[in-house]
């Protein structure tokens, strides 16, 4: 069943706050169900389907939807990192186009900031896991397994520091409008090259903010958006997949979204090309070259080249990326940035963007969401959107 024109993103909310102490998980999810309901113009009562992911405290959705007072006919927890906030989107229209739902709530929330966390420590991923007993003894970490990507990105295909660095820059562009980001000071590729070695080839300014914070989207039915007085940004097509080890015939050059964009662009009906607006998960800055190859906007170790010369930035380039600064610059919540890519997508679609950014005559966008550990395990999601 095709969810192409089913749903609608009918509201949409990024949490101001960058460093929380004073709040718990759950009220920041709370907050931001509040904001993107009353965008929407709706309220808790007509929500009947929620959707939350391995961020939110407890047991999830039944602490979740007990400390909202929600009444629903439809939850859903599906959980694949920071891409489970896409997948919940396409999910909300599969269940909408189902007559499961009509009015979907999707929230985000966390504190990694006030809790002292980063990519710079192993990550506790519980107990039992099937490839604990082989990995666990090296001790992993989130930024070395991107950097591993990132060299043998390299060593294929030539890509350089400065390449990645472009990236970085064009985000700090946009952030520098963006009153809510945690980094607005423009860079340069000579002050991203210049930066600490983390892992190397990554660099500090290659890697993403860590704050706390959440977002929030209402997902709706045909015609409940048509009798709200909002833009609609209607879902046209989706895709995900999940990336693991192969049974250890390891391939470091592609990402999951080869093939959750090949499905997105498949169902929508439209290609890379048609694209005026792209939100890209943005964790380290070879996460943004990585998708941008595999959804197809330049092939297979040409990503260097594309991103170069500021062909990222708004107003200046020809793919505008992550407007708001994304997770480089702007917020990274609960480690997980994916909501805030639908966020952005939608603002640039509705023509809400900061005027300085807004992408002229957006009415296609892209939202790309990545998951886990590009050089291990990951999920991807993929979105297409459409303003009406």
């Amino acid at each position: 069943m095709s969810i192409k024109g089913k749903a609608y993103i009918v509201g949409a909310y990024e949490h101001p706050t960058r460093k929380a102490p004073d709040k718990s998980v759950a009220q920041l999810h709370a907050e931001s169900a509040k904001g993107a309901l009353e965008d929407a113009g709706l309220t808790l009562a007509d929500v009947d389907g929620y959707f939350c992911a391995g961020d939110a405290p407890g047991l999830g959705v039944l602490n979740m939807v007990d400390y909202l007072g929600l009444k629903l006919r439809h939850v859903d927890s599906t959980e694949t990192g920071g891409s489970s906030y896409l997948v919940h989107v396409a999910h909300a229209a599969q269940a909408i186009a189902a007559g499961k739902c009509n009015v979907a709530l999707i929230t985000l929330a966390g504190r990694p900031r006030s809790e002292g966390s980063s990519g710079t420590k192993p990550r506790n991923w519980g107990n039992n896991l099937p490839d604990q007993p082989f990995e666990a003894p090296f001790s992993p970490l989130t930024v070395n397994s991107y950097a591993m990507v990132a060299m043998r990105h390299m060593y294929e295909y030539g890509t350089t520091a400065e390449q990645l660095a472009w990236i970085k820059v064009a985000a700090s562009h946009h952030a520098q409008h963006n009153p809510n980001a945690m980094l607005r000071d423009v860079v340069t590729v000579e002050d991203v090259l210049n930066a600490p070695m983390i892992s190397d080839p990554l660099r500090k300014l290659d890697c993403c903010v860590v704050s706390d914070g959440g977002g929030a989207l209402i997902v709706a039915r045909p015609e409940i958006a048509a009798m709200l007085n909002r833009p609609k940004v209607k879902v046209l097509g989706a895709g995900e997949f999940v990336k693991g080890q192969m049974g250890g015939h390891v391939d470091l050059s592609w990402s999951a979204a080869k093939f959750s964009g090949a499905a997105a662009f498949a169902e929508a009906g439209v290609t890379p090309a048609d694209i005026k607006y792209a939100s890209i998960y943005d964790s380290f800055t070879i996460t943004v070259l990585m998708q941008l190859e595999d959804l197809g906007f330049c092939k297979k170790g040409d990503g260097g080249k594309f991103v170069m010369d500021g062909n990222l930035i708004s107003g200046v380039g020809k793919l505008p990326f992550n407007t708001d600064g994304g997770g480089l610059c702007n917020n990274h919540p609960a480690n997980r940035g994916g909501i805030t890519k639908v966020i952005e997508a939608v603002r640039q679609l509705r023509g809400e963007a900061h005027p300085a950014v807004q992408v002229k005559n957006c009415d296609l966008a892209v939202a790309q969401g990545m998951g886990g550990l590009l050089g291990s395990r990951h999920g991807s999601a993929t979105l297409i959107l459409e303003r009406e």
